[in-house]
């Protein structure tokens, strides 16, 4: 039993990455869906398996002493990578965000920010749960105040769907199983739907053209991004940039997602907990 239940998790795994094509004449809820469910679903899997044989031990009826042990070790050693990746990514995140909270907070259209001294374009949302918009000096003489209350609309889109929290999890998934297929791909991809949710979204309550134009301006400027951080121009995806332009000037209101579509990605990815049961030892 366990011996098959790791071949066939890490199986399914593998198939559901290559299978995995970018269809970006997809809608974006259609995209985003199929993006969430091929990115998330194989490592949820792999880790729900490791828990399922820690829980059921090196032995069994019908195990082999190698194969008991074989896995059980494989499953300790991956649950260990997993606690590993969160804590190191946990404690980088935590000592980037303190030094940023050290810069002085200003006011910005009633929302507070962290104002950075430097002469670069930039601007982001940093933290986890609740992040902080953190603003350069740059930015602020670069853009004109409607170009920035455009960008501060998208950096505020990014916030209402805790973006940072979100993707700093995402990270731990991709830097857990960057060996399997596609990995980096679906990381590009989910990246990108990320910013279009955030375009579409500041669209709506700015003029779309004012914010195609300031991310115009900002395209040239090394906006460097981190997991726990949402800039409005990822320095990853110049070669979309015309995508985006198209999605801002095009914008229409994004339909929600039904919240059963996402949990279904989560139960399927506990599906492995359900042998446990029926594990004889």
């Amino acid at each position: 039993m366990h011996g098959s239940l790791l071949i066939l998790v890490l199986t399914s795994a593998i198939i559901l990455r290559v299978l995995w094509r970018s269809k970006p004449t997809s809608s974006w809820n259609q995209r985003w869906i199929g993006t969430m469910f091929t990115f998330v679903l194989p490592p949820l899997l792999l880790i729900t398996s490791a828990i399922a044989l820690l829980w059921m031990g090196p032995q069994g009826m019908g195990i082999s002493t190698f194969e008991g042990w074989g896995t059980y070790g494989t499953g300790i050693g991956f649950l260990i990578a997993t606690v590993t990746i969160a804590y190191l990514q946990a404690t980088q995140a935590t000592q980037e965000i303190k030094q940023l909270r050290e810069y002085p907070s200003i006011n910005l259209a009633q929302t507070k920010a962290r104002l950075l001294p430097i002469e670069l374009p930039f601007i982001a949302q940093v933290g986890f749960w609740n992040p902080e918009i953190i603003v350069s000096q740059g930015i602020l003489e670069t853009l004109t105040p409607e170009q920035f209350d455009a960008v501060l609309a998208h950096e505020q889109a990014h916030a209402t769907y805790h973006d940072t929290f979100w993707f700093f999890s995402f990270g731990c998934l991709r830097r857990l199983t960057f060996w399997l297929p596609n990995s980096e791909n679906l990381w590009q991809e989910l990246l990108l739907l990320r910013e279009l949710r955030a375009d579409r979204i500041a669209a709506q309550t700015t003029d779309p053209l004012v914010l195609a134009e300031a991310l115009i301006t900002l395209v040239r400027s090394p906006m460097v991004q981190s997991d726990w951080s949402a800039t409005l121009h990822p320095q990853n995806l110049d070669d979309r940039f015309s995508e985006r332009i198209d999605a801002i000037l095009g914008a229409t209101p994004l339909a929600p997602i039904p919240g059963w579509k996402m949990s279904a990605i989560v139960v399927a990815g506990l599906l492995p907990l359900l042998i446990i049961p029926f594990h004889h030892s």
